[in-house]
Order: C-alpha cells, then structure tokens, then sequence
C-alpha cells in the first residue's frame, strides 16, 4: 500500500537534495572533472530512487540533471551547455538517474511481493495446522476472521452458519465477484456497496458464509490476496465438517 508521508518526502528530496548538492560542488568544480561531479549526482538519485517511488527517482534524475547544467558546467548559472562532452555528461546523468530509478522502483516491487507472498503463506499454514490439531471450529471461525479484515482491508466480517444463501454479492473461488448474475468489475468499479458472501465450503458442500464489510472507498486487494482469503474460507469449511453440524453463536 502507499505510505503517503514517505512519498512526500521522497518527493521533496527529489526536488531539493540535487540542487543542494550541486550548491555544495560549487567550490570543488574547477578541480573535479564534469564526469566525477555527474556521478556524485547519480549517488543523490540513487538514494532519492531507494527512498521514494519511481516518480522520485524520475524526478530526482531531472532535477540532477538541470542542476549539473546549471551550476556545474560552463557558461556558469545559465541553463546552457558550451562544452560538447558535458553535454553528453548531462544527458548520461539523465539517462542513468532515470534507469537506476525504475531498478530502484522494481527492486521494492518484488521485496514487497516476497514479504507479501510470505506472509499470506504463513496465515495458510497457522489456519491449516489449527484445523489439523482438531480445534474447535469457533477457533478456526474467529482466526479466519481476523485474518480476513487483516488481508482484506475490512472495517468488520462476521460469520453466519447453515446453508441459507442470500442475494448478496459473492467472492468466488476464482476470486472475482459475481453481483446477481453478472460478474463485477472490481478493478474498475471497487467494492460494492453492501456486504459481500465469501463461502466456507468442502467437497462442493455449503457449510457458512463470513459476510465480509469493506471501507467505503477502500482499494480493492489484488487477486492473489483474494485468493488466499478463499482459501482460508476453505480451512473454514473442512473445521466445520470435521466437527459435524455446530450451532451458531
């Protein structure tokens, strides 16, 4: 998810640390070659990429270079180059800042697919050893419960025992969402705006349902987190099977 106050201040230092940097070579510039001045640059982006967002890292790579043109090659404080070689330095420095951003930005990308990945894993497996030690269905009831408002983003979910089907908006197994008899777009349209089903079933039979309360206006989970909820509905089904008919609470 997006961590708005990190995102401010990768923006902000996108903006101002290569200009303060630049500010800083000033002294130094008659005694370093252009290319050496570039990289310490390149440096700044890095940092600026690691930081924030792919929107920094670009940011920060145009702010380097405009201000690497303008402080550090000559005609000094004007936005001209007269220098053919630092012409070709400013626009590497661009070209490097801007790659290095968009690696920076992939590289987050998977570590947060990896710890995303691990940690829906580990629920799976605390859900399926619980239901393995014998434990009460209420247990397993309640575990899934907190671990769908969890994953899912949920201002509530409670879960109704039997067979009784409603007409509410139902999260398949494939994890799309069929609203009536049509399919919902959850990528364009969001979460409707009611309660949405998600069954406990096992070996096609329909033992309950967790009525699942997004926020108003909350994103939509991706479906791989989708399918991890139906999954552990399913742990659900196969505790309440195992334990025979229960009586809701």
């Amino acid at each position: 998810m997006p961590n708005a106050p990190r995102d401010r201040i990768a923006l902000t230092s996108a903006l101002l640390a290569p200009l303060l940097v630049a500010l800083a070579l000033v002294p130094i510039r008659p005694h370093v070659s252009s290319a050496n001045l570039a990289l310490i640059l390149v440096v700044v982006v890095v940092a600026v990429a690691a930081l924030g967002s792919r929107l920094a890292g670009v940011l920060a790579a145009l702010s380097a270079a405009a201000w690497f043109d303008f402080f550090l090659t000559r005609p000094y404080q004007r936005f001209t180059i007269s220098d053919g070689d630092d012409i070709v330095t400013t626009i590497l420095l661009l070209a490097v800042g801007v790659a290095v951003s968009q690696l920076a930005a992939h590289a987050r990308t998977l570590k947060l697919v990896t710890v995303t990945d691990a940690a829906h894993l580990a629920r799976i497996h605390e859900t399926a050893c619980l239901v393995q030690a014998g434990a009460s269905p209420y247990d397993v009831v309640d575990q899934v419960r907190q671990q769908l408002v969890e994953i899912l983003g949920l201002r509530g979910c409670r879960f109704e025992h039997g067979t009784l089907l409603g007409r509410h908006p139902r999260l398949e197994q494939d994890g799309s969402l069929i609203v009536g008899r049509a399919h919902w777009d959850l990528d364009k349209d969001g979460w409707p705006g009611e309660e949405i089903e998600l069954r406990a079933s096992v070996g096609g039979r329909y033992l309950g349902r967790f009525m699942l309360q997004p926020e108003p206006g909350a994103v939509v989970p991706p479906l791989q987190t989708r399918l991890v909820a139906v999954s552990l509905a399913d742990h659900v089904g196969a505790a309440l099977d195992t334990a025979g008919p229960v009586l809701d609470r």
